[in-house]
């Protein structure tokens, strides 16, 4: 992939987290993020990081974020 972009998200909350990108082609990310756990990745500006998190009554709660709003700043 061309024009990728550096990005950075940090787990704020007390829940574990599954972020994942989901709507770019022929591209794979998911990982497991930690309360307080911070994590850099590449990716294009147009792609959409997912966040699934299980709150304690086990309902999973989904937000998604665009990754250029992610982006690292030079």
């Amino acid at each position: 992939m061309s024009n990728q972009i550096l990005c950075f998200y940090q787990n704020k909350t007390n829940q574990l987290q599954i972020a994942r990108i989901f709507n770019v082609a022929n591209f794979h990310f998911e990982q497991v993020v930690f309360s307080g756990e911070k994590i850099l990745f590449e990716t294009v500006p147009e792609a959409e990081l997912q966040i699934d998190i299980n709150t304690p009554i086990g309902v999973i709660v989904t937000k998604t974020i665009i990754c250029r709003d992610l982006k690292v700043l030079n």
